[in-house]
């Protein structure tokens, strides 16, 4: 029968939870590299035993890890990043330089065909990409190459480059979002970048209608639309019917329009998931209910799904890569808060309930449609 495969990434270790198509009863493994912190934790597409897990920690640096098996063993395969000529400098919040540094892996984005491909995208923010299962990695350096580089920011999080999204009809077309500069893409597999925030507003800089300069969250895209972008930006919930070109806000009726993760229906590309949280200074929910909000119609008009999630007093959070969806049907929804549970809807949200609780602080959340 199939089955899913959850991916968890958290302050301390990687936990994997897999379940049949039903998504009732959950096997849980892990910790694995118990202690470490994983910042995230992908599957590849093409292999459905390939894992990559990005392990990072303050005595021993950043190591790739790689499992071929599905999770049971896992290798350290390459710590070996290679800029393409000198780092260079970015601009700090003063005007200073300061040097281009490698702090960690924020995000990992296998290829859809090929299992040895993979994107990561690094903070302080730039993109690389390795062709052989992650044994080495070599810069895409037009992007930092593009005029704007030494005056993107750190956002609160870091200069961090989270999102990777890669065109399933056109793989020379990639678009990745940085904290604090905005959306890029390439046409031409990463030779070549532009900024693709037109519409976009960011209160706190000094132009607010700035080509970059704004705090984007995450962005999604439903692989049978690739020219319909959704974003979570710091405030407001972000669309682009036109492949970045333009951007128009869908905020609607949400209760706050400030939070991280954003995802769509993994079979109705008009129906797009996000987790409000009060504000950039409160990062809980509104009024400590733990509320996932579902529209049905690509935006502004959004509705509550409570059922089976905290109503009182819950002040977790739920950070940018924490949410996906299976590709089953009906569509699973899943994701993970700073206070350690992992909520799964097996019916495209209308009911949750947590898999699994009392892990670490998740930092991430990925799932693998197993056949």
């Amino acid at each position: 029968m199939t089955g899913v495969r959850v991916l968890v990434g958290t302050r301390k270790g990687a936990f994997i939870l897999t379940a049949d198509g039903k998504r009732e009863q959950w096997d849980v493994s892990g910790p694995h590299f118990g202690g470490w912190e994983i910042y995230h934790l992908a599957g590849s597409p093409a292999d459905p035993s390939r894992l990559y897990a990005s392990q990072s920690g303050g005595w021993f640096g950043q190591v790739i890890q790689r499992s071929d098996d599905g999770g049971r063993t896992w290798a350290p395969v390459g710590n070996r990043f290679e800029y393409d000529g000198v780092p260079g400098t970015h601009q700090w919040y003063d005007g200073t330089p300061h040097p281009w540094e490698f702090a960690r892996v924020w995000h990992l984005e296998p290829s859809l065909t090929d299992p040895d491909l993979v994107y990561a995208g690094v903070e302080d923010a730039a993109l690389f990409r390795s062709a052989d299962g992650g044994r080495t990695w070599l810069e895409l350096s037009g992007l930092r190459g593009h005029g704007s580089g030494p005056s993107w920011q750190p956002g609160a999080g870091g200069m961090c480059l989270h999102t990777i999204v890669v065109d399933p009809h056109d793989p020379e077309r990639i678009f990745v979002a940085i904290s604090a500069a905005g959306v890029f893409r390439t046409d031409d597999a990463g030779k070549t970048w532009r900024p693709v925030n037109r519409g976009l507003r960011s209160d706190g800089i000094p132009d607010p209608d700035a080509e970059v300069g704004h705090c984007v969250h995450r962005i999604a895209m439903h692989p049978s639309r690739p020219g319909v972008l959704f974003m979570q930006k710091h405030w407001d919930v972000m669309r682009s019917d036109d492949g970045g070109e333009s951007w128009h806000e869908v905020s609607g009726d949400l209760p706050s329009d400030f939070g991280f993760p954003i995802a769509v229906h993994a079979h109705e590309p008009d129906t797009v998931y996000v987790v409000p949280i009060k504000s950039d200074a409160e990062h809980y929910p509104p009024e400590g209910k733990l509320r996932v909000y579902r529209s049905r119609t690509g935006g502004n008009e959004w509705e509550a799904l409570t059922q089976g999630l905290p109503q009182s007093d819950c002040y977790v959070n739920v950070l940018r890569d924490a949410m996906a969806v299976d590709a089953l049907d009906p569509c699973g929804v899943y994701f993970g808060t700073t206070g350690g549970q992992v909520y799964a809807s097996a019916d495209a949200g209308n009911n949750w309930a947590p898999i699994v609780r009392d892990l670490p602080a998740v930092l991430s959340v990925e799932v693998q449609t197993l056949p």
